[in-house]
């Protein structure tokens, strides 16, 4: 027999699609090896691979022309997971190993020269787009066996090597063992909320972000706790859910962060971009095939911007739409590929350039706002909290400490909230207060007029916008969620248009 099949997959964005893998050998004739189907040059090295592997694992290689497909042709093909199904298929187009196994089967994984069988980014993406059409059975590496052993119903085997592959081509059993899915035991000293001291306004605004999944801004001179209350935010924030887990984990398998401790995310991502960090790496992109940027890794969990206004102002004002929308939609030549990006965005920011707090301030009236207005309007706009942390004694600490509350209280009393925000939504598409549209949230979740009293007033006088309405009537629910009440009254709007104001600075 001179021709074989077998089956892998190619990524486009987080979406994976299954890719036909034709071997031809066609006999006599000067030896040589074309690959067709629209190959990348990572995929065009692959020939010398698996040539390498072949000989190195004691296997033969083909004499005369060979020539291998990948269908369909039309779809773009890129990185080195093709090596183990070329290698398979090549194989069995010889008559070397059974074409029983290859059937229906999707091998996926890189060879080394001595035909070591690699790990490879997106394993978890492309499994699932697999399993959704029909495939039951997957070769992958012993690095990739845990990820790929997440998606249920599939039978997922592992290989070493090349020389293992054979062997369960042939009727073997891998040597692989089985996966351990069991989660990985939590830090108990890790980061807890009641780390940060002598800042409890501050800690309240971190509770009413994880409870309403409301945007945060934090102004402050270094030292004050901003980052720690960033960092901290995910720890008071609810588990992912089953689907929520899985979304998260498929995009950190195509960037290649994946702990391999974890193979699946079940606590909230938190990502944090250094100021030096150009546009393409923040919302994604790259040449050739786009990656995920740091707003798509940092789905469904927590994007900090630390030192904000240190950021380039188009860096910042990019990150409005995924704000928006929840996604990042990247046109490119050869596909359009969307990654999702549904986070809370976590802002920090010194006073003024010189960040010396009060009467140490150098800086002028007009270099404090050139300072801040690398901060756009529009951007500040969507942040729904804005608290204003300042510098704290020593007795303020000691203080303090009597009454700063862990992580896991505090994470009870949000998951409560979530709860009434669940039960108040049910039936909606949307889980939280902050993802409520603000037509559907005055129409279908109205609130008593004396409530509204602070915010009509605040948008006569031009004090807050239209969104801005918006945005603290969910802030309001919110702390009506925490509190236990039906719906928020003008209590609740007053503080909630202090927070989104910047006033409770």
């Amino acid at each position: 027999m001179s021709f074989a099949r077998t089956h892998c997959l190619t990524l486009v964005g987080v979406r994976g699609h299954v890719v036909e893998v034709e071997v031809d050998l066609g006999g006599g004739g000067e030896n040589s090896v074309t690959l067709v189907g629209l190959p990348d040059a990572a995929l065009r090295e692959a020939r010398d691979r698996i040539r390498a592997a072949l000989v190195n694992c004691g296997e033969r290689w083909p004499t005369g022309s060979v020539v291998v497909s990948l269908s369909p042709a039309s779809l773009p093909k890129s990185g080195s997971l093709f090596d183990l199904a070329i290698a398979g298929a090549l194989l069995a187009a010889m008559g070397d190993v059974p074409l029983e196994r290859l059937t229906d089967t999707v091998l996926i994984g890189e060879l080394g020269l001595d035909g070591r069988a690699r790990s490879v980014r997106g394993v978890l993406p492309a499994v699932v787009a697999a399993a959704e059409q029909g495939f039951k059975r997957f070769v992958v590496s012993p690095g990739n066996l845990a990820e790929a052993a997440l998606v249920p119903d599939v039978d997922v085997v592992g290989v070493s090597d090349l020389a293992d592959l054979c062997h369960w081509l042939r009727g073997g059993e891998p040597s692989c063992t089985e996966p351990d899915l069991s989660e990985p035991r939590a830090n108990e000293h890790g980061p807890d909320l009641s780390d940060v001291l002598g800042q409890p306004v501050a800690r309240r605004a971190v509770e009413i972000a994880a409870a309403g999944g409301h945007n945060l801004m934090m102004l402050g001179p270094p030292g004050t706790g901003k980052s720690l209350l960033a960092e901290r935010l995910p720890t008071v924030m609810p588990r992912l859910g089953p689907a929520e887990s899985l979304e998260a984990t498929a995009i950190h398998s195509v960037a290649g962060t994946l702990p391999p401790e974890a193979p699946l995310i079940t606590l909230p991502p938190f990502a944090a971009p250094h100021h030096t960090s150009t546009r393409a790496s923040i919302i994604g992109g790259g040449s050739g095939f786009p990656a995920p940027g740091w707003v798509s890794k940092a789905h469904h969990g927590v994007l900090f911007v630390d030192e904000a206004p240190q950021f380039g102002r188009g860096v910042l004002d990019s990150l409005r739409e995924p704000l928006e929308r929840g996604e990042v939609v990247l046109a490119r030549a050869a596909s359009t590929v969307t990654f999702p990006a549904r986070f809370q965005l976590v802002m920090a920011a010194n006073p003024c350039l010189c960040a010396k707090p009060g009467a140490l301030c150098t800086c002028s009236a007009g270099e404090r706002r050139r300072y801040f207005s690398r901060v756009s309007g529009p951007l500040l706009d969507r942040i729904d909290l804005k608290t204003e942390l300042q510098p704290v004694s020593r007795a303020e600490l000691l203080a303090d400490s009597a009454f700063a509350e862990s992580s896991a209280v505090v994470a009870e009393r949000v998951h409560t909230a979530r709860m009434r925000a669940g039960e108040r939504l049910a039936g909606t598409p949307w889980r939280t207060n902050a993802a409520v549209p603000g037509t559907r949230l005055r129409r279908e979740f109205p609130v008593r007029p004396e409530a509204l009293r602070v915010l009509g007033r605040a948008m006569d006088l031009g004090q807050i916008s239209a969104r801005g309405v918006d945005r603290a009537l969910r802030v309001a629910w919110t702390l009506a969620d925490l509190a236990g009440r039906e719906q928020p009254g003008e209590e609740e709007t007053a503080y909630a248009f202090a927070l989104w104001s910047g006033r409770a600075w």
